[in-house]
């Protein structure tokens, strides 16, 4: 009765994820005179503007990655082993972004993205910057959950006895064992930034899901079949990441 109770809501879940999928993907194929066409997915290719703003999309999904892990993961190894009575005021302030509208936070960086516009350009990557800030909640939780489930203090502790120098126990003592809060944390990222609409339309940067919008207002099928490519993507990313997490706990468990 259990397992059959189990089974129900995993095809209630199913069915409920995969129902909105299918639908999209039938309108994305609707051609002319009842006969499906591809022609849809074949134009994503062929637009120039929407090409561009996924590259600028992807890049600025890498770049707010790599800037996320550079800046939180010394800093939390670092509050977690030297200054642990910061960890809540560490904590506030990265969480604070939640707190915070989207509208609010545009309204306020608007005065100084006009400076960044003029020091570094037009460019959709400088949305880094603002980025970064909007992923630190839920990048902070899944790096603080990984620090905090190993022996980090035991461990740095014998690698600087040993010589290592502070760059060098980070990279091989504490990257190695949260490899995979290092992973949910730059999925996570990736995921929003390759959702984010508001604050790239209000700052007027062309990324994927402004184009998307764009695209709506003239051509559905195209904007519908972008859309459900960009699911597909963070669905392959999620599996990419459970495939990587399972082969690291074989790899621990054989040896």
């Amino acid at each position: 009765m259990r397992r059959a109770g189990r089974w129900a809501v995993l095809v209630a879940l199913g069915l409920y994820f995969a129902l909105p999928l299918v639908a999209m993907a039938e309108f994305s194929t609707r051609g002319t005179g009842g006969h499906r066409s591809l022609h849809a997915w074949r134009s994503i290719g062929s637009d120039p503007d929407l090409i561009r703003a996924i590259v600028a999309s992807l890049e600025l999904a890498g770049l707010t990655a790599v800037l996320m892990l550079v800046l939180l993961l010394p800093t939390m190894t670092w509050v977690h082993l030297r200054l642990p009575h910061l960890r809540r005021t560490i904590e506030f302030v990265c969480l604070l972004p939640l707190t915070i509208p989207a509208i609010v936070i545009v309204v306020g960086i608007a005065p100084i993205y006009a400076w960044v516009t003029y020091l570094l350009g037009d460019s959709p990557l400088t949305l880094t910057f603002v980025y970064v800030i909007l992923v630190l909640p839920y990048a902070y939780r899944a790096l603080d959950a990984g620090l905090t489930g190993m022996d980090l203090h035991t461990l740095s502790e014998a690698a600087l006895s040993l010589g290592a120098s502070w760059w060098t126990m980070i990279w091989r003592i504490v990257v190695p064992n949260v490899r995979g809060a290092i992973l949910s944390a730059g999925l996570i990222s990736v995921a929003m930034v390759l959702g984010e609409f508001t604050i790239a339309s209000l700052l007027d940067f062309q990324t994927v899901q402004v184009e998307i919008n764009l695209l709506g207002k003239r051509n559905a099928d195209i904007s519908i079949a972008v859309s459900l490519a960009a699911l597909l993507f963070a669905f392959v990313l999620l599996f990419a990441l459970a495939l990587a997490g399972r082969r690291r706990r074989e790899a621990v468990d054989d040896r």
